[in-house]
């Protein structure tokens, strides 16, 4: 079976040579995200950016955006009325995706550091070392995140340690490739050290050890692809990575909680049309096996989103966990949207998920979105409405407001997340939809309600202010029974910890859990990707009127540089 996997990739990549205009991605992390999220709102009717619901962005489609909004600031006009800050941004973005801009350091000598470091480091402001010839072009960059805490009632430190390299190029036009690899030690706060020992997992992360006192975790995170165009509408990636569908803050549908996973993607963007299909690797929640390796499951995810009108897209949405352990087979690679959930092998057990997403974005500064998924019922299963366990459905509907009440660079955003129990669960342990023992949508799994806030504000062009606020409500599994709040559980009835007690489930059941996460941090941008983070959290957490009130506060000192700020937002 793995010889014909690697002949099969073999015989993708024999295609890249074929292609043309190539492509890398922007990271989920990157600062970029929010100028093109307030790109898009404000500019209410640009095709490419209303076709944004699956992330990571594609480079190239986004900068060349960048340089058409810079081309129409340059002959004085402004019609997404972009603040000066807007314009810092979009500068700084086609600054640090030269490769894919028209224009340069010749064109724009601010781009340029003032002197560079041994004579060729730092020669351009964001890059450490950036080259760029007619058939190469190759950045390097340093990464780091530093974050030391204070945590209340907690006589340990609280700490992040991350170092490595990340690197991305291009090789004649015609194949892109990252990479990125960082060596981490994290002791979270009191709800992190909860997770690793109710889970066996570490947020984010796939294997991972102990370390030192055993209450924090060592792990290695390492991330890459290979990318090409088959033609001018359709790109290839073959890679290790994770992957975001929506629109919001968290996602419904596949969300960026979990660690990256093996995959191979196709995008094929047309007219109004972006069609995305993601076939992946996944770890098994369970390891039985004598020696501890996890079993793999597959899952073929596929996204069509179309622009109906001039400022609402809408997109349908299909993902399908195959329950059979460590087969790949053929029939999981096609790549029609529908047709797994269709025609689902019976002897297989598949986890089959649809479901429908739209946004539309209105009077240049609002934008509203929303997501509903559902879960088909299993093979021989009658699904039924009311408190049916296989009455397995999710909402998402949330706004976001840009420039909020005439001030300049501040965005409000507000969401509700809502699913009702044994959503994303099987009734055995392959087919749950989880990679490594964690949740691929929401953090919180399923049996919960979420209503999330948002603070994003931007006074001067260095200096990031976000505050956020989670206050949610889940059903927990209690009396040693599966009440449907964690997807990776044997849904089947029986009498075993795994398994659900009965057959009808309101909204919330099993021991009520109640939560309140609060956040706030000040960035300031020291030097291009260079950040100075203060960060304050707080949260608040209850299991019933009896039980004892579990709270927290954490304030963090931070250094990043080329990589995303560690958050516990659950």
């Amino acid at each position: 079976m793995l010889s014909k996997k690697i002949l099969f990739v073999i015989s993708l990549l024999a295609g890249a040579f074929a292609s043309q205009a190539q492509t890398t991605f922007i990271p989920l992390w990157a600062k970029e995200g929010w100028l093109l999220d307030r790109l898009e709102i404000k500019a209410q009717t640009n095709n490419d950016l209303n076709l944004s619901t699956v992330k990571p962005y594609m480079r190239k489609t986004y900068v060349e955006v960048a340089d058409s909004f810079r081309s129409l600031i340059l002959e004085g006009k402004n019609p997404a009325r972009l603040t000066a800050v807007d314009q810092y941004n979009l500068d700084r973005f086609q600054a640090n995706n030269a490769e894919c801009s028209r224009y340069n350091t010749v064109s724009m000598p601010e781009w340029k550091s003032k002197k560079n470091f041994l004579g060729f480091l730092w020669d351009v402001k964001g890059n450490a070392l950036e080259i760029n010839e007619k058939d190469f072009f190759l950045v390097v960059n340093p990464v780091v995140n530093q974050q030391q805490s204070i945590e209340t009632d907690f006589d340990r430190r609280v700490f992040v340690n991350a170092k490595g390299i990340a690197a991305r190029g291009l090789i004649a036009n015609k194949i892109g490739f990252h990479f990125y690899a960082t060596d981490n030690q994290e002791q979270g706060p009191i709800h992190f050290r909860q997770y690793v020992t109710n889970n066996n997992a570490t947020p984010g992360a796939g294997f991972s050890k102990v370390f030192k006192d055993g209450r924090g975790r060592d792990y290695f995170d390492a991330r890459g692809s290979v990318s090409w165009n088959v033609s001018s509408y359709v790109n290839m990636q073959f890679g290790f990575d994770q992957q975001f569908i929506g629109n919001g803050y968290r996602s419904l549908m596949w969300g960026n909680f979990a660690p990256p996973s093996l995959f191979l993607k196709f995008n094929t963007r047309i007219w109004k049309l972006n069609y995305t299909n993601i076939f992946s690797e996944l770890y098994a929640p369970e390891f039985p096996r004598g020696d501890n390796i996890r079993p793999k499951q597959y899952s073929s995810t596929h996204h069509l989103s179309v622009n109906a009108t001039p400022w609402l897209n809408i997109g349908l949405f299909e993902t399908v966990v195959f329950g059979e352990m460590d087969i790949l087979k053929v029939q999981h690679l096609q790549p029609v949207i529908f047709l797994n959930s269709l025609f689902r092998d019976k002897n297989g057990n598949t986890n089959s998920m649809v479901g429908l997403d739209l946004k539309a974005n209105l009077l240049n500064h609002v934008q509203l979105y929303g997501q509903y998924i559902m879960q088909g019922a299993n093979m021989g299963e009658e699904r039924q409405g009311g408190d049916s366990w296989t009455n397995r459905f999710g909402f998402q509907a949330g706004a976001k407001y840009v420039d909020a009440f005439g001030i300049k660079n501040l965005d409000l955003q507000a969401e509700i997340n809502q699913v009702r129990p044994f959503m994303y669960s099987s009734s055995q342990n392959a087919g749950g939809w989880t990679n490594y023992r964690q949740p691929m949508a929401h953090p919180l799994g399923a049996n919960f309600r979420e209503i999330v806030g948002i603070l994003r504000f931007q006074p001067i062009p260095r200096l990031y202010i976000f505050g956020r606020i989670n206050y949610w409500k889940q059903g927990l599994d209690s009396a040693q029974r599966n009440f449907g709040g964690n997807p990776r559980m044997d849904n089947s009835l029986g009498n075993t910890r795994s398994m659900r007690p009965r057959n009808d489930f309101s909204f919330l059941a099993g021991q009520q859990g109640e939560g309140i996460n609060m956040a706030i941090t000040a960035s300031y941008e020291v030097k291009e990707n260079l950040f100075l983070d203060l960060n304050n959290l707080y949260r608040v957490f209850k299991t019933g009127a009896l039980a004892p009130l579990q709270n927290t506060n954490v304030a963090t000192l931070g250094l990043r540089w080329n990589m995303f700020r560690r958050d516990y937002d659950y």
